[in-house]
């Protein structure tokens, strides 16, 4: 079996993973992951006794193609895998996809976990249209991409009556949070979750003429965008 886990949104708040999923983490001793270090943290935060140097760790991202093949050497052997990514849910703005598609092709079980989804909850939160989103991933970081596709997204959004959600590198957000406040028209609503989960957890919801009023940091802290202009 694939056991596909999210893993917490922040590292303070390890009781947002359910029992079940804790249980089903612990009977595992292969995984594929993102990074190493963080991987082993979030076990150890799990289960302090966590077996870390009996598990087998096989990264999962563009350059370990051989790693993501051998999980069919596995699944033949009758071995059941998880698949951890670093933040929240795996194959969700997140890498994965490859090996749940090898599962798939072996005819093996593929078993999505409980957890928390960043993207989900920054929608749940908002106040804006839950019955049709779409998740558009980065928007450019460059000039005139980005200002473009605020306009495209924007319209999209105002014609389709549609949320748009997406993210960006924590340390651009403040960057992006002015562009947006700067592009998109007075009446259009934003939302911005940033650290889910955490202690210092914060989600603005405004429209951008209150957002030009506003005094919010963003800088480093991992959030999801949101907007509405329907």
């Amino acid at each position: 079996m694939l056991y596909i886990i999210p893993s917490a949104l922040s590292t303070e708040n390890i009781n947002c993973i359910p029992q079940e999923t804790i249980d089903i983490i612990k009977s595992l001793d292969i995984f594929y992951i993102e990074d190493l270090r963080t991987a082993r943290r979030f076990l150890r935060k799990v289960d302090r006794t966590f077996d870390i140097d009996g598990s087998t760790f096989l990264m999962i991202n563009e350059h370990t193609k051989e790693d993501i093949n051998k999980a069919s050497v596995f699944f033949k052997q009758g071995k059941n895998i998880g698949l951890l990514s670093d933040c929240g849910c795996p194959a969700v703005a997140d890498p994965g996809k490859d090996l749940i598609e090898i599962a798939h092709k072996h005819n093996i079980e593929v078993k999505p976990l409980v957890g928390p989804n960043s993207i989900l909850m920054a929608l749940m939160a908002s106040g804006f249209n839950g019955q049709s989103f779409s998740f558009e991933g980065y928007l450019p970081n460059k000039q005139p991409a980005l200002n473009q596709r605020i306009a495209e997204v924007e319209n999209k959004s105002k014609n389709e009556r549609k949320t748009y959600l997406f993210i960006e590198t924590p340390y651009r957000n403040n960057q992006l949070k002015e562009k947006l406040i700067e592009k998109l028209n007075p009446n259009t609503r934003l939302c911005i979750a940033a650290n889910l989960t955490a202690p210092d957890e914060l989600i603005i919801s405004k429209t951008i003429k209150e957002w030009k009023n506003t005094t919010a940091d963003f800088h480093k802290k991992p959030a999801v965008f949101v907007i509405f202009a329907g």
